[in-house]
C-alpha cells in the first residue's frame, strides 16, 4: 500500500488514504485529538456532525475511541423540512442509528423539521449553537460543492445567520438518491433548515471526510478552483485549523 500523503491548499491540510476504512480511521484519529483537546481544556466538548454514508467509517472509529461521550453535547448540520420527526430519511434519524444508539452523550439537539414555523426553529437552535463554542466540526463535501445544505445558490460566506431555511437545487436533491436515501428524486424534499457557513466556521477546528469516485469534481474545485461561492467547500481553505481526508478515488481529479 501507499502511505498516506498530505498537502497543504491554502491554510487546510489535505490527507489522502490508500482506501475508504483508513480514511475513516485517520479522520476519526483527528477529531478523537479535537475533542480530547477540548475535554481536558474544558471539561466538556461541543461537536456538530453531518448525517451522511460519507461519515460513516469517521463515525464508527470515532464512536469506538475513548471518549468520554457523557461529557460531549453533539449537534447536527441540516434537517429536511416537513418530514416527520420518526421519517427514516431525516437526519436526526441518521443519528439515532449510527450515533445515539451505541453513545450516550451530555446531550443531543436535533433541528425539528416538522414543526409548523421554521423562523422560530431556526431562532431556537440558533440560541443553543450560540450558547458556548463549539468545538469540533465533522463534515463531508457535497457533490455540488456544499457544505451541510449550503448549496452553491444559497451559499452566503458572511451570511448573518446560523441557521435557515433553503431550498435545495437538483444536484443536492439526486445525491440524495443516489447515497440511497431516497428511492427517486421526486421523493426527496425540496426545503430544509440548515447551519450556515459562519456556524459551520465558528467551530474551533474542522474535519473532513470525503471519500469516493463521486466527490472527485467537488473535491477538485473546493482545492482547484477560486473560493467561491459557486463551490462552496472552497473556503475550507481559509479555515485557520481544518483538514480534509481523500481517498484515492476523491482525490483523483487533483
Amino acid at each position: 500500500m501507499n502511505p498516506v500523503t498530505t498537502s497543504l491548499y491554502g491554510s487546510l491540510r489535505v490527507h489522502v488514504s490508500n482506501d475508504r476504512a483508513e480514511l475513516g480511521r485517520l479522520a476519526a484519529q483527528a477529531a478523537e485529538q479535537h475533542l480530547s483537546n477540548a475535554l481536558a481544556a474544558r471539561n466538556s466538548a461541543r461537536v456538530i456532525l453531518a448525517s451522511a454514508p460519507s461519515q460513516n467509517e469517521l463515525l464508527d472509529a470515532l464512536i469506538a475511541s475513548t471518549i468520554e461521550w457523557s461529557r460531549v453535547t453533539i449537534f447536527h448540520m441540516d434537517e429536511y423540512v416537513g418530514l416527520a420527526a420518526d421519517h427514516p430519511a431525516t437526519f436526526r434519524g441518521y443519528q439515532r442509528e449510527h450515533v445515539l444508539s451505541r453513545i450516550r452523550p451530555a446531550a443531543f439537539h436535533g433541528i425539528q423539521g416538522e414543526v409548523s414555523d421554521s423562523a422560530a426553529e431556526c431562532a431556537r437552535y440558533s440560541t443553543l449553537l450560540r450558547e458556548a463554542p463549539i468545538d469540533l466540526v465533522c463534515l463531508g463535501i457535497g457533490e455540488n460543492g456544499h457544505l451541510a445544505f449550503n448549496d452553491p445558490p444559497v451559499a452566503d460566506f458572511a451570511d448573518p445567520a446560523w441557521v435557515k431555511p433553503v431550498e435545495l437545487d437538483a444536484l443536492c436533491r439526486q445525491q440524495q438518491v443516489n447515497d440511497g436515501c431516497f428511492p427517486m428524486l421526486a421523493s426527496v424534499p425540496v426545503t430544509a433548515l440548515t447551519l450556515t457557513i459562519p456556524a459551520l466556521f465558528s467551530a474551533r477546528a474542522i474535519v473532513g471526510a470525503v471519500p469516493g469516485p463521486r466527490k472527485a469534481r467537488a473535491v477538485r474545485d473546493t482545492l482547484k478552483g477560486p473560493v467561491s461561492a459557486t463551490c462552496p467547500a472552497s473556503i475550507l481553505r481559509t479555515h485557520p485549523n481544518a483538514a480534509l481526508y481523500l481517498d484515492c478515488e476523491s482525490a483523483a481529479l487533483l
